[in-house]
Parts: structure tokens; sequence; C-alpha cells
């Protein structure tokens, strides 16, 4: 049986090669999982640097179309960087995770949720009202430091690294991950 990491990561690329006009490599394998509701992130990098990433943090379409359209979200809508050419397709490396659904944490303060955290592990959730964010475990990679993530993550969703108050929530989830070999 065909495994679910290369099709999904054939998924993505030939979403994007598609959209170029580009020819696409077969898929062939039609897995019954991807008729399945999935959440994906599909992150897009080039000579090791990030070219894009976006996805879906709940399940609530098929994974086939959750990792075409994240794929494409992330080559041409991912706001930090400028849309993806053609001619970068050759030289752009494809990963694509599979979460698990979020789990809300139970914590008393930072410091106890800092705790829970399991570094390389789990992907966080932070929201506080109507701020949000999320980063994959991947980022405990440059971020290894549980302070040191939570700072990151309270700023990309727009709050000072220290903020800290009542309104803060956090879900966590884990993910499957496949990577294209480096080209």
């Amino acid at each position: 049986m065909p495994e679910l990491g290369p099709t999904l990561l054939r998924l993505a690329r030939a979403a994007i090669a598609r959209h170029f006009g580009l020819p696409a490599a077969p898929l062939g394998d039609d897995l019954p999982e991807l008729q399945q509701p999935g959440a994906t992130f599909v992150t897009l990098t080039q000579h090791g640097q990030l070219r894009g990433c976006i996805g879906s943090l709940e399940a609530w379409r098929p994974l086939r179309a959750d990792v075409e359209s994240n794929a494409l979200a992330a080559a041409l809508r991912d706001p930090r960087f400028d849309p993806l050419k053609a001619e970068e397709l050759p030289r752009t490396r494809v990963e694509v995770s599979l979460l698990t659904p979020p789990e809300a944490m139970h914590f008393r303060d930072e410091a106890d949720a800092l705790a829970q955290l399991r570094p390389g592990i789990d992907g966080v959730i932070f929201s506080a009202g109507r701020r949000r964010s999320t980063f994959l475990p991947q980022v405990w990679e440059q971020l290894p430091e549980p302070g040191e993530f939570m700072a990151h993550l309270k700023q990309k969703a727009g709050l000072p690294a220290a903020y800290w108050g009542s309104d803060v929530e956090l879900q966590r989830y884990t993910v499957r991950k496949w990577k294209e070999p480096e080209k």
C-alpha cells in the first residue's frame, strides 16, 4: 500500500505546478485517507530558508483538498513573501505536516504553561482575545527554550513578548511530517 507522506508531497507540488501550467508528476495513488478530513500545513523552503507556510489548524475538508489548497496558499498568498514564480519551483522544497486535533491546555500561570510544553513535540496555538498565532513543532529547532518559544509566539500574535493575561488560552497538537529531499 502506498505511504501517505510521499503522496501528500506529490499532491502539494502538483497543485503548484498546475497553477503555473507546468507538467505535474502523475499522482496515481488515491488513498482512502485523502477523502477523510485532515488539517495540514505546507511549508516551502529554498536553500534552507522559509519561502512560504500556510495551513489549517482544524480538519474541515478532505485531506487532498486541504493539502492542495494550502500548497497554493503557501506559494502565492503568504503575506510575508512575494508570490512564488514558476522559475522558482524547481529549487523549492516542499514539506507537509499533518496535524492531530488541538487539545486545550490547562495551566495556572505562564510558568505552569511553559513547564507543560514538550519541546520538539508540541505545536502550540496561542490565543488572547482576538489575537491568535501558532508554531508548528518544527519551530522548536530554531527556538528550543520554552520561554523564548512562547515569547516569539506572542509576538507573532501581535502582542509584546512579555504579555500574559487572564485571556490567554493555549492548545497543543502534534504532527506527522514529510519533506522532499534536498535539491
